[in-house]
C-alpha cells in the first residue's frame, strides 16, 4: 500500500498567498473556501507561527505549501532562515516556480530548495534554480506532470518527486506512466531517490509504487518512531 507524503512531511504555512497564478492551484481555493488571507494574489507572513519550529521532536516540514519562494519579502526568508539555522533536529523544505526571480546563498545544512516542473517546456526551472539559489541541498518536484519532460538534466539534486493531477481536474489530465518511469529511471541511474505521490498508485499500479525519501528524511521519521516508544 503506497503511504501519503503529507504523512512524513509536513505543511507549515507561515506564508500564505502566492503571485504565480497557476490555473490549477489548490492552494487558492482553499484558502478562498476557508477564508484564510483577504487576496491569495497578496501573500502575508504569518510570524507568530515561528515558534512552531521550535519543537523538539524533528520532523520534515514543507513551508511552502501555500505559496512560493519567490513571492517571499527578503524580511520574512531572513526570519525562517534564522529559525532554521537554530533548529537542526528538522529539514525544512521549499519550493518554487520563479526561481528566476531569486539570488541568495546559504548555506543551511537542513534546509532543502526545490522547484515545480509540470512539463518539458519548464526545465529551464531547474537551471536557474541552481544557478540563482546557491545551497547545500536540492529538489525537484514534476507535479503535476502534464507532458513526457524527456531527458532531464539532474545534476546537484537530491530528491525527485513525481506526481499527477488531483482533485476535479483529474478526469480531464492525466499523467502517462511511461512519462513517470522515465524520470524514475534516470533518477535512480544518478542514486537519486524518487517518491511517487500515492495519487499515481490509480495509473500505474500499486506494485509499480517507488516511494524513496532521501536518508535524512529517514532518520528523522525514524526518530519520530522512537519518540512514541
Amino acid at each position: 500500500m503506497s503511504i501519503c507524503i503529507k504523512d512524513n512531511i509536513q505543511n507549515m504555512n507561515l506564508v500564505i498567498g502566492c503571485t504565480v497564478g497557476c490555473a490549477y492551484c489548490y492552494a487558492r481555493n482553499n484558502v478562498r473556501r476557508w477564508h484564510m488571507i483577504d487576496d491569495f494574489s497578496k501573500p502575508e507572513f504569518f510570524s507568530n507561527k515561528l515558534r512552531l519550529m521550535e519543537k523538539e521532536r524533528p520532523q520534515n516540514f514543507l513551508l511552502t505549501g501555500m505559496s512560493d519562494l519567490s513571492g517571499w519579502k527578503l524580511a520574512w526568508r531572513e526570519a525562517v532562515f534564522a529559525k532554521i539555522r537554530e533548529n537542526p533536529q528538522h529539514q525544512f523544505l521549499f519550493l518554487t516556480k520563479r526561481p528566476d526571480l531569486l539570488d541568495f546563498e546559504t548555506d543551511l545544512e537542513n534546509a532543502w530548495f526545490g522547484v515545480t516542473v509540470t512539463r518539458k517546456s519548464e526545465l529551464w526551472r531547474m537551471d536557474a534554480l541552481r544557478e540563482n539559489v546557491r545551497a547545500k541541498h536540492y529538489h525537484v518536484s514534476f507535479e503535476p506532470l502534464f507532458d513526457d519532460p524527456g531527458e532531464v538534466d539532474f545534476s546537484n539534486m537530491e530528491w525527485t518527486v513525481i506526481g499527477t493531477m488531483t482533485g476535479a481536474q483529474s478526469k480531464k489530465v492525466r499523467t502517462d506512466p511511461a512519462w513517470a518511469y522515465s524520470l524514475m529511471e534516470q533518477a535512480h541511474e544518478l542514486g537519486i531517490p524518487v517518491f511517487m505521490k500515492e495519487d499515481l498508485a490509480p495509473i500505474i499500479g500499486e506494485e509499480n509504487m517507488i516511494q524513496e525519501f532521501p536518508k535524512v528524511f529517514q532518520t528523522v521519521l525514524e526518530v519520530q518512531k522512537a519518540w512514541h516508544k
